[in-house]
């Protein structure tokens, strides 16, 4: 028991120990940062150009995927039938295509619609109306629910049908630029990444090399590995996260700067097409994953140093 008015001071817990390292780590670290302004804007600028270039060729492929038309419109198969098929037996032969399990959806487009969307869309109004009979035949538009070769060549051989437009060639080059593109977006990513781990490695080595000798004498004292290396793993934890805010912001003020010009190429096609970003998801996944490349880069680098110096038992 204690004298009256005096406090015993109850020892700490392991768990209180560890986070109070953990937040000194974590201040002493964004102090380090804050008091080299000039370097730190040197690492985090050539790290966050490193990420922006392959999230950048990402979201461009993302947009042109959505400016070459939907999904759906590519796969769409056009069937003109024969000018002497009557409405009713185009509207039934609809109603039988709408059956079949390899088809999602099937519009018809009378002669009539036909015609008039012509003249809407081709400013040739008056020539249309000296027109005794409408030249245009009924149209099938026919969206294939998964593959399309066999569908298009059952359509082919209806004896309704007098001819069929189908771009599978083109749909599947593009397809294959497109995957190429977004193959070359994760290879630009995997070696702008490693670029970005080295700069964070060689900004934390330096750090490391000016606080060799404080390092010397904290192992002679016994301190761990983990105590030692803590510090650095935040210093490259901070320069991954706001290399990534960055890298967001540059992305930001370049689909700015783009919008009003593609938007007026869009409305040149009869299109609506507005640029899109990076959804919010997407940005919290950049922000993580800059900053466990920061975290890597300086965990590598501490770890090789604290091996290399490691006191040796005599």
């Amino acid at each position: 028991m204690s004298e009256q008015g005096n406090v015993i001071a109850r020892p700490r817990s392991g768990l209180g120990i560890w986070l109070d390292q953990h937040l000194y780590s974590f201040v002493s670290s964004l102090g380090r940062v804050l008091r080299r302004p000039w370097a730190t804007l040197l690492t985090i600028g050539v790290m966050a150009v490193a990420l922006a270039l392959p999230l950048g060729l990402w979201l461009a492929l993302d947009n042109l995927q959505h400016f070459a038309g939907n999904v759906e419109q590519s796969r769409e198969i056009d069937v003109f039938l024969k000018p002497d098929v009557a409405a009713a037996r185009a509207s039934a032969l609809a109603t039988e295509l709408r059956g079949r399990a390899d088809v999602a959806q099937v519009e018809l487009r009378t002669p009539e619609q036909g015609l008039e969307e012509f003249r809407r869309t081709s400013g040739l109004g008056e020539a249309l109306d000296a027109l005794d009979d409408n030249p245009l035949p009924s149209l099938l538009i026919v969206t294939p629910r998964n593959d399309d070769t066999q569908l298009v060549n059952a359509l082919r051989s209806l004896p309704e049908t007098d001819q069929l437009q189908h771009d599978a060639v083109w749909r599947q080059r593009l397809a294959g630029w497109l995957g190429f593109g977004e193959r070359l977006a994760w290879v630009l990513a995997v070696l702008f990444g490693t670029g970005a781990l080295l700069v964070v490695g060689n900004t934390v080595r330096l750090d490391i090399q000016s606080r060799r000798e404080e390092i010397g004498v904290l192992q002679l004292l016994g301190a761990s590995d983990g105590f030692i290396r803590r510090p650095f793993i935040y210093l490259g934890a901070w320069y991954g996260l706001v290399a990534g805010a960055l890298a967001l912001g540059l992305l930001s003020a370049a689909a700015t700067a783009l919008r009003e010009p593609l938007a007026a190429l869009s409305a040149s096609y009869g299109s609506g097409f507005a640029l899109s970003g990076l959804t919010a998801q997407t940005a919290v996944g950049v922000l993580l994953g800059a900053t466990i490349i920061g975290w890597l880069g300086a965990w590598l680098v501490t770890g090789h140093f604290l091996r290399q110096t490691r006191p040796t038992e005599t």
